[in-house]
């Protein structure tokens, strides 16, 4: 058994999984969830405990442990296979798998994220740290959350983490490309951070990929200071805390989101351990469809000012459209939410967080605020302001809600917003096309799931496969083609031997075999198998009388009354079974 092998056969695909999406069971061997990979409201997503692979039935994305660590965490192969050796304990071998260039650029950079991390680390430390410990006694924060964020501190020189790095080996390609310095002129280095208190950036793996400093000193600008993009950090992807808030998300069942660093460490710390920021950027839909793997409902606490609200307008509607259950928390006194966990406590934060106004009438207050709703002028305004929104209730009952409350929140007749709202709803809809399905026989799916296991019998039933006249009329005939091969050749009839053989649509059409419901209807024996081996013998029977009886009449049509005589001959030995005399 080779590494891959063998890493394969000790993890488990649906643990692996439920980091990152919500899964919940669905049969004896399968579990169900939203797919990670593309927007839905109704799970597709399917994972199969026996099989060891994923598949969603709307975008169509499938395979192994391997290939869903790799799209979902955006690396290589060899990467993968790296991640999850290191997350079950088990050691890579030395020299069997070589990484390509690029994933060995990747493998330093992420090397030397570690090393800047435990060197920022001792930087607050150490006596050069003392401006931003001050900083952080005045914000409030208390050595554990300084432990637990890691937080640190990158000091004036501009070459001590430069240094380092060359004195650990890494060459100066490396080195450039680590984000972690910069390049005059004259080609020589110097250190990206100085100077500022350090925040580890960490991927949802708990990977550190990257930093984000902020100022010490007023002139310093600009007030923070974000790693570039890298081999391993693309920031648009990449939500601040979510390696940790990521379990206290699914455990809850919800999500609070805040802008930056302080507002989420401040926030964790008062115990609201569901928090993630949005590292000082506009919200991305990369960065929602990281959220929604672990809950679909959100809580937006943006800053009061006018850039934090504006900010929370320009979110929700991106939310709205990976189908987020939104709400919106709103504090008093003009506090950020690590000033209002500080100043009023956690239980007035929770209480605020748990009261958290929907998106609808948050944005129907800031309309109202906006537009004088005593003239028809303002009226139509806040209604055109409000229709994206109104666009995305897709529920009838919740959108009549929200024209009675709205109609009273602007002082209108309640049909006229209807209208509106109807007006809208009809503008949005759009024709939907189901996809054609194969259909696939009860005995054809079963024999294919008592062939893809260990069943005892099961080499006998392969054997049999030839003689089973109708298999060139089913829809699932590549796949026994696929069986047979793989067993002919000699090679392990499993269900990644057999998909390896497929093209993709006979791929998926193998993963919805594996996946089907009634597969887990049946005990997987030779019994089982046996009976779906006869039935298929049958039906082939039956159509070939049905096609000598159609020759029949056809050369009965055409006046060859001797072929009519010969065929019918055929078919009374057919009806008269093996074994008895004509």
């Amino acid at each position: 058994m080779d590494f891959k092998d063998q890493l394969k056969s000790s993890v488990d695909i649906v643990n692996v999984i439920g980091e990152y999406v919500r899964l919940k069971k669905s049969g004896t061997q399968r579990y169900m969830g939203l797919c990670p990979f593309h927007n839905e409201k109704t799970p597709s997503f399917t994972v199969h405990v026996a099989r060891q692979f994923y598949k969603c039935f709307s975008c169509g994305e499938g395979g192994d442990v391997f290939s869903f660590v790799q799209k979902i965490e955006g690396i290589s192969f060899y990467e993968a296979l790296q991640t999850l050796a290191e997350r079950h304990g088990i050691p890579m071998p030395k020299r069997s798998l070589a990484a390509d260039e690029e994933t060995k650029v990747r493998d330093a950079v992420f090397q030397m994220h570690e090393i800047a991390l435990e060197h920022f680390r001792a930087g607050l430390r150490a006596p050069a740290g003392e401006a931003a410990r001050d900083y952080l006694a005045r914000r409030g924060v208390a050595q554990p959350a300084v432990d637990r964020f890691a937080l640190g501190y990158s000091d004036r020189s501009g070459r001590a983490l430069l240094r380092l790095l060359e004195q650990r080996g890494f060459s100066p390609a490396q080195i450039e490309q680590s984000g972690l310095v910069r390049k005059r002129e004259d080609g020589s280095f110097y250190d990206y951070f100085r100077n500022r208190l350090m925040f580890p950036i960490h991927g949802e793996s708990g990977k550190p990929i990257g930093f984000g400093g902020r100022a010490l000193t007023p002139d310093d600008n600009p007030k923070y200071l974000n790693s570039p993009e890298t081999p391993i950090y693309i920031k648009s992807n990449v939500l601040y805390n979510l390696h940790r808030a990521k379990e206290p998300i699914r455990k809850q069942d919800r999500v609070i989101l805040v802008e930056g660093y302080m507002d989420a460490l401040g926030v964790s710390s008062a115990g609201f351990e569901f928090v993630v920021a949005s590292c000082g950027t506009s919200l991305t839909e990369a960065q929602i469809k990281a959220l929604k793997r672990h809950s679909v409902n959100i809580a937006v606490n943006f800053d009061p000012d006018a850039p934090g609200a504006s900010a929370a307008e320009r979110s929700i509607n991106l939310l709205l459209q990976e189908g987020m259950a939104v709400r919106m928390v709103e504090l008093d006194g003009g506090l950020d939410p690590d000033e209002y966990c500080k100043q009023r406590g956690a239980e007035a934060y929770g209480e605020r967080v748990r009261n958290a106004k929907g998106y609808f009438y948050w944005l129907a207050d800031r309309a109202r605020a906006r537009h004088d709703v005593h003239t028809t002028e303002g009226i139509v305004a806040v209604l055109k302001f409000l229709m994206p929104a109104v666009e995305r209730i897709s529920d009838r009952l919740e959108r009549m809600a929200v024209a009675n409350d709205l109609a009273e929140y602007i002082g209108v007749d309640r049909g006229t917003v209807l209208d509106s709202f109807r007006k809208a709803a009809a503008d949005r809809k759009e024709a939907r096309l189901e996809r054609p399905k194969e259909i696939i026989r009860a005995d054809e799916r079963g024999l294919l799931n008592v062939l893809l296991s260990d069943a005892p019998g099961r080499e006998a039933l392969l054997r049999d496969l030839s003689k089973i006249e109708i298999l060139n009329r089913l829809s699932t005939r590549r796949l026994f083609e696929a069986l047979m091969a793989a067993h002919a050749g000699g090679a392990p009839v499993t269900f990644d031997a057999v998909s390896a053989r497929l093209e993709a649509q006979d791929q998926n059409l193998l993963a919805e075999v594996a996946l089907s419901e009634d597969a887990e209807a049946h005990e997987i024996t030779e019994e089982y198998g046996r009976q779906c081996l006869e039935s298929l013998l049958r039906s082939g029977e039956r159509n070939r009388r049905t096609d000598i009886k159609t020759r029949i009449r056809e050369a009965e049509r055409g006046g060859d009354m001797a072929e009519a005589v010969r065929l019918a001959r055929e078919l009374e030995a057919m009806e008269r079974g093996p074994g008895r005399n004509k």
